[in-house]
């Protein structure tokens, strides 16, 4: 193992935690101040060109395959890593964030795989970052129980071979975590603060364990993003003497930039690759704030009305399948958010039926695997896989080369029969303002009218309000949105939420504040790159 660097980094502004001082160790961090030196001046190079695209985007309101990676898509012979055994098989993957509640709950689900996230279902605010790591650490160690203090439940770990597979997320490349800073008062990625703790602390108690230590890649842009990551893993792997190719990378296709360079990702990282997945709320997102001012073309409708069926949807997810399978990599389709209601059985009867349609085309469209939010889902959903796959792990073997899509198919939005509604209006200011309020009180994963939303639902509905807005829309009662409709909109409902909760927990509550948040980055000229960066300087902790 290397020395332990000559300047170690401070944790600042932060209030000591109980059991701290086991994930901040000095060489823990010595080993993230290393990644830190090394990495973070390409991850502000990478964030600096990706303002360079968006600005190309909007200049020429297109996108189209990359002309100088062509050889790559061309060439038939390169292959990902084989798959390790743990990751053989990921017919259901359970998401959710990494509190000892949901840590014990998502590991005894029956789902094949967790996504332990440290990223859009969780608030980060340090004690979410600490105590996370914590929650997995424990969990390898099998030290970790659970007591709910308003129910005396208690949850525990069921045996090591009917846990989930560990997959975990880290915060994206544009998120810093202010609390660990350099020498120079610098903040560190929170990408490499919560892969390098996590990596250092359970990367060879994983391999004692029989797997290893696997992640999942978020809001990556580009291939040359993925590169960076690429670097990071060969230097974590020399630094901590464990084999290279041992960590294992599934990169999120959640931007529309990234689905013109899937085959280029995978090359990447295809010494660490194991697959890709199709996440729809970012993706949608990703659609909006790159062609937001590409005219009425560009115009989303409701977020529920753009359905996995729609053309460029369709387009989206079967090259995903079409490529992961040609370069041997898993395919994971995307989140089944529902949340069981305990009081309404007709409500579930009804979802349950749209989950296991849902499941049921991801199955029959080749994909390995998908994501749910609950553990009422897995059944569902691993019903649907059982039945394509029946005992084998996956369906790689399907190559899908019946898939033929163009680079236009992919941004044509206008192939959806569907416009924006005032309900949809009034619904992306209710799940806006819901969301921030509970993300500012420190929690990233909330249900809100039985759907479990994360900070890509809440990215979409304030991208929408801000691209109708700008783009004229009018709505299906015929008014036109404005900042002024808007405004009308957020104060009805921040008026509906003082009601229904009461005076005294409404002024408990974030509500003013989240109402004031959403309606910045919804109506502000300047369209702010991500929700997140704002709200990261107003919550505390």
């Amino acid at each position: 193992m290397s020395a332990p660097a000559p300047s170690p980094l401070a944790v600042v502004d932060a209030e000591p935690l109980p059991r701290q001082e086991e994930v901040l160790s000095d060489t823990a961090l010595a080993f993230v101040a290393a990644l830190h030196r090394r990495f973070t001046p390409r991850r502000d190079e990478l964030l600096a060109r990706r303002a360079e695209r968006r600005a190309e985007i909007a200049r020429t309101s297109t996108l189209d395959f990359l002309p100088e990676t062509a050889a790559i898509r061309a060439d038939d012979s390169w292959q990902v890593a084989p798959a390790p055994p743990a990751l053989e098989d990921r017919r259901v993957e359970i998401t959710g964030p990494t509190d000892r509640k949901m840590t014990i709950n998502a590991l005894n689900s029956g789902a094949k795989v967790w996504l332990a996230d440290f990223e859009d279902a969780s608030a980060p605010t340090w004690e979410n970052v600490v105590t996370g790591q914590l929650s997995l650490i424990d969990a390898y160690t099998r030290s970790i129980d659970f007591t709910d203090e308003r129910t005396g439940k208690t949850y525990a770990l069921r045996p090591d071979e009917e846990l989930a597979t560990v997959v975990m997320r880290p915060r994206g490349w544009h998120l810093d975590e202010r609390h660990l800073t350099d020498a120079d008062g610098t903040p560190v990625p929170g990408a490499l603060v919560d892969f390098g703790l996590y990596f250092f602390h359970n990367a060879k108690r994983l391999l004692d364990l029989g797997k290893g230590p696997y992640f999942y890649l978020p809001k990556t842009e580009s291939h040359l993003e993925a590169r960076l990551w690429n670097d990071v893993f060969v230097f974590a792997q020399d630094y901590l003497g464990i084999p290279q190719g041992t960590v294992r990378a599934t990169v999120l296709i959640e931007t529309i930039t990234a689905a013109y360079e899937m085959e280029e990702i995978l090359y990447e990282l295809r010494d660490h690759a194991s697959g890709l997945n199709a996440g729809r709320w970012d993706y949608l997102f990703s659609i909006v704030k790159n062609f937001r001012d590409g005219g009425p073309r560009f115009v989303l409708p409701d977020r529920n009305a753009v359905t996995m069926t729609a053309p460029f949807m369709r387009a989206y997810t079967e090259l995903l399948v079409r490529t992961c399978h040609k370069r041997g990599a898993h395919a994971i389709g995307g989140m089944a958010a529902f949340i069981p209601s305990r009081r309404d059985q007709e409500v579930n009867k009804v979802a349950f039926e749209k989950v296991k349609a849902d499941k049921d085309r991801e199955a029959n469209d080749g994909f390995d695997g998908s994501w749910v939010a609950h553990p009422d889902l897995v059944p569902i959903a691993m019903e649907s896989f059982d039945r394509v796959l029946g005992d084998r792990p996956n369906q790689k073997d399907r190559l899908r080369e019946d898939v033929d899509v163009k680079a236009e198919d992919l941004i044509a939005i206008d192939s959806l029969d569907a416009r924006p509604t005032y309900a949809g209006l009034v619904n992306a200011v209710q799940v806006g303002i819901r969301y921030i309020e509970a993300w500012l009180r420190g929690l990233g994963a909330v249900a809100i009218f039985n759907l479990m939303e994360d900070a890509a639902t809440a990215e979409i509905s304030r991208s929408q309000i801000w691209q109708w807005i700008n783009a004229g829309v009018v709505l299906d009662n015929g008014e036109r949105v404005t900042a002024e409709l808007a405004r009308k909109v957020a104060a009805e409902e921040l008026a509906d939420i003082r009601a229904e909760a009461g005076e005294e927990a409404f002024a408990a509550g974030n509500w003013q504040q989240a109402h004031d948040l959403l309606l910045k980055v919804a109506l502000d000229e300047d369209y702010a790159d991500f929700l997140t960066l704002p709200a990261y300087e107003q919550l505390k902790g």
